[in-house]
C-alpha cells in the first residue's frame, strides 16, 4: 500500500469512520474520470484544488463539486490574500499527495481548508484517497468535519 493510501486510511479511521477505499478500474485524475468510475454525477466528486496565498505562501486547499469551477477573486476574498496555483512540488510538500491524486483528508501539513457548500446537497460524495485510482464514498457533513474546512462560497 503506498504511504498516501495508507495516511488517508488512517485519517478516516483516526476519525472514527468506516470508510472503505475503492481501487477503480480506471483513473479517477478528473472529476469526470472519477464520477464515471464511482458511477455518480460530476457534483458528487468532492475535488480538491490547491493555491497558495502570494503574500504568506500558505497553502489554501478548496474542495469543491467536480463539475465547478474555483473563482480565483472569490477563493482569495475567503481566503484572505491573493492566490495563485500551488505547483505540483509544492502540493506534495505540504499535502503529501500527487495533482490528481490529492485528498481532502491525511495531508502531511494541515493547509487552509474551505468547502464548497454545493457538496451538502447530496447524500454522499466521492473524494481521493491519495493516488490517482483510489476514491472513498463519505457523507458531506463527515467530510467536512474531518476535513477541518470553512463552509464559503467560492465557485464561478
Amino acid at each position: 500500500m503506498s504511504k498516501s493510501l495508507k495516511r488517508v486510511e488512517e485519517a478516516l479511521a483516526d476519525a472514527g469512520l468506516t470508510i472503505h477505499i475503492l481501487e477503480m478500474d480506471g483513473s479517477t485524475r478528473t472529476a469526470q474520470e472519477a464520477a464515471d468510475q464511482a458511477g455518480c454525477h460530476i457534483d458528487q466528486i468532492a475535488k480538491s484544488i490547491v493555491f497558495k496565498g502570494t503574500e504568506s505562501g500558505a497553502i489554501c486547499l478548496f474542495i469543491t463539486a467536480g463539475g465547478d469551477q474555483v473563482e480565483l477573486e472569490k477563493a482569495a476574498k475567503v481566503a484572505g490574500e491573493p492566490l495563485e496555483r500551488a505547483d505540483g512540488k509544492e502540493v506534495r510538500k505540504v499535502t503529501g499527495f500527487a495533482i490528481g491524486g490529492v485528498s481532502p483528508v491525511g495531508h502531511l501539513i494541515p493547509p487552509h481548508v474551505y468547502f464548497d457548500p454545493k457538496l451538502s446537497t447530496f447524500a454522499t460524495v466521492w473524494a481521493a484517497a491519495g493516488t490517482p485510482r483510489h476514491i472513498f464514498e463519505i457523507a458531506p457533513a463527515d467530510l467536512l468535519h474531518i476535513s477541518g474546512a470553512t463552509v464559503a462560497e467560492f465557485t464561478a
